[in-house]
């Protein structure tokens, strides 16, 4: 059973976390509305397809600012004992400040956990949904691609012509094992081209010694045959970067696929670690909120708090950001990327501790 103590402590802790999500969602919600309707302006749609895409798009937003409403809700719950004078009570009663804070940190984690399990899966399958409303009303279906355990697939409208393509392996700035199929816009067949390596730096693809087979008759070409697409390997790379749009089950699924054709699972590997170490990153915003304000004291006004944790939260945040550019670009191994930031919160957090404790 859980103590009384802490039954206050975790009921209160709680609360400011969801008065801080209420308000960081209200704020997410106007401006989401605010950047559908401005795009959705040269487009004849009512009030209510905005509107609806909004409420989409906003949880998968909230998720990725519950570190910083964890900071600000743990800023905010110190204030609230503190004004209270509860702080003095709890240690009336034999509660340290090291003890407290445990409480607040294993609520935070446990919360981390059913934010992964649960809140994470609904609000990637609501963005995904988000995404498909979106693209429906932005672009036709001349140009698709997919990946699957088959490989690459693509179709491309040029001109003329409809291509259906399929690679078993992409590496680099080539494409492995590749037939096109090539139709009019009648969808009446023309030619069908395979090759082993196809160069896709630019959006004239360099086909080396096709096969081509047109009217029952098959011939290899010995010079190059330049074929002309809407794709390059800057168009595909970044395809299928919408991550947040993929649940656990997809995520896995996806890279079991990107590993099958040959691509970077870089991307995923860093979305996947940062989201199992996602209970362990809230409970490091909430332990630097507990040693703030247990450091700079309570007789400051509300506003000098908020400026605070506004500016921990921008700087925790490109540090991150500066972490994922360079793990993109292969600079830095994906476990270091993740680590690293959360080691030296870890860090502040061990030395912010044993302060608090000396007191």
């Amino acid at each position: 059973m859980i103590l009384t103590y802490k039954k206050n402590i975790i009921f209160s802790f709680l609360k400011n976390i969801l008065y801080v999500s209420i308000f960081f969602f209200s704020l997410i919600l106007i401006l989401n509305i605010l950047q559908e309707i401005i795009f959705f302006k040269d487009l004849d749609v009512g009030f209510l397809i905005p509107l609806y895409l909004t409420m989409l798009n906003a949880s998968s937003v909230l998720f990725d600012v519950f570190p910083f409403i964890f900071l600000i809700g743990g800023m905010n719950f110190f204030i609230e004992i503190l004004d209270k004078n509860e702080l003095i009570i709890y240690k009336s009663y034999g509660l340290s400040n090291l003890k407290i804070i445990s409480v607040i940190i294993g609520t935070a984690f446990t919360l981390g956990v059913l934010l992964i399990l649960i809140f994470y899966n609904i609000s990637s399958n609501l963005k995904f949904l988000y995404l498909d409303i979106k693209n429906n009303h932005t672009k036709d279906d001349k140009y698709l691609a997919v990946i699957t355990a088959n490989g690459l697939w693509i179709k491309d409208h040029t001109g003329e012509n409809i291509n259906y393509i399929n690679a078993q392996n992409i590496y680099n700035e080539t494409l492995k094992d590749v037939i096109i199929s090539q139709f009019d816009t009648n969808h009446n067949f023309q030619r069908l081209i395979s090759a082993d390596d196809i160069n896709i730096k630019q959006k004239n693809w360099v086909i080396e010694n096709p096969n081509i087979t047109e009217d029952n008759i098959t011939i290899t070409k010995q010079s190059p045959l330049i074929f002309n697409t809407n794709f390059d390997v800057e168009i595909i790379s970044t395809l299928f970067s919408n991550l947040s749009a993929l649940d656990l089950i997809k995520l896995n699924k996806l890279k079991k696929d990107y590993t099958a054709l040959g691509y970077s699972t870089v991307k995923i590997n860093n979305h996947l670690l940062n989201l199992y170490t996602y209970p362990v990153y809230l409970s490091i915003m909430v332990c630097i909120a507990s040693i703030l304000m247990l450091n700079i004291g309570h007789n400051k006004p509300r506003v000098f708090y908020l400026i605070v944790g506004i500016l921990v939260s921008v700087i925790v945040f490109y540090a991150n950001y500066l972490f994922n550019v360079l793990v993109e670009n292969q600079k830095i191994s994906v476990f270091f990327s993740v680590w690293f930031v959360q080691f030296l919160l870890l860090l502040f957090c061990s030395v912010g501790l044993v302060r608090i404790n000396e007191k």
